[in-house]
């Protein structure tokens, strides 16, 4: 099933996505959500962001090759973990503006994970996958050269319009190996499995929610495959997740 956020004629709902059509629903796609009975041809509504989520939680050099390609050792024992503020959230086809204090503004192509169910200290014989509401495509835009200056993530990850989130969570996948594509004006610059994170979602989970609750809404950028690269003006970013659907937003400078 795919669960959407949209604007239509000034307001804003929520739903199920139907073949070409939305199947609008009342309440809340992490709750209950009841149809209304009022279904809206796709191409007429606005997708947004699926959730305005309470906290996102990267994930860093989850692929060797990634951490490879800038110098770095990946993490052998536990997973490297950094947040991005909520307010850095834009919807599919919002622009992605770079800042003026950096040089360098990289795309990273992510398989995102949604949590649907409170978790905490999840126990070994639970499987983490059961507090999942679904997936959905993120991009983990990053300011490369405020990154290496500052050492820690928060101002290279943080800008507003930094995390381009959708086009919709689907319910119904199998993260364990699904292809992750990014692409700039058609153009394939990632391109990596799910199968080669060096921490699985499942891990991910376990490790996120040994650490800090996890609530329904808040998002998971699982990392990003090698290839990343600069944005420039002008420029439309791509990302793909097999079985999910692709988030497109242009880019233009400040």
């Amino acid at each position: 099933m795919r669960l959407c956020r949209f604007s239509y004629e000034g307001e804003t709902g929520c739903g199920r996505i139907e073949g070409s059509a939305v199947r609008a629903c009342r309440g809340d796609l992490v709750e209950a959500m009841e149809p209304t009975g009022v279904t809206l041809p796709l191409a007429n509504v606005r997708l947004l962001a699926p959730v305005l989520p309470g906290k996102i939680i990267g994930i860093a050099r989850n692929y060797a090759a990634h951490a490879q390609e800038f110098g770095n050792a990946p993490p052998e024992e536990e997973p490297m973990i950094f947040l991005k503020p909520p307010s850095s959230v834009i919807s599919p086809g919002d622009e992605i503006v770079l800042p003026a204090v950096s040089k360098r503004v990289d795309h990273e192509a992510e398989l995102g994970v949604v949590i649907g169910r409170r978790a905490r200290n999840i126990p070994e014989d639970d499987n983490p996958l059961r507090y999942v509401l679904g997936y959905a495509c993120v991009n983990d835009v990053s300011a490369r050269d405020l990154q290496k200056k500052d050492v820690q993530f928060t101002r290279a990850k943080g800008f507003d319009t930094f995390c381009p989130f959708g086009p919709w969570i689907e319910t119904e996948l199998d993260p364990a190996d699904v292809l992750v594509i990014g692409r700039v004006n058609g153009e394939v610059r990632q391109q990596a499995r799910t199968s080669e994170m060096l921490f699985p979602v499942e891990r991910l989970i376990r490790f996120l929610a040994g650490i800090m609750t996890l609530l329904p809404g808040d998002l998971i950028a699982t990392g990003t495959p090698a290839g990343v690269g600069p944005l420039a003006h002008g420029d439309v970013v791509e990302i793909e997740v097999e079985g999910v659907g692709v988030l497109r937003n242009p880019v233009r400078s400040a």
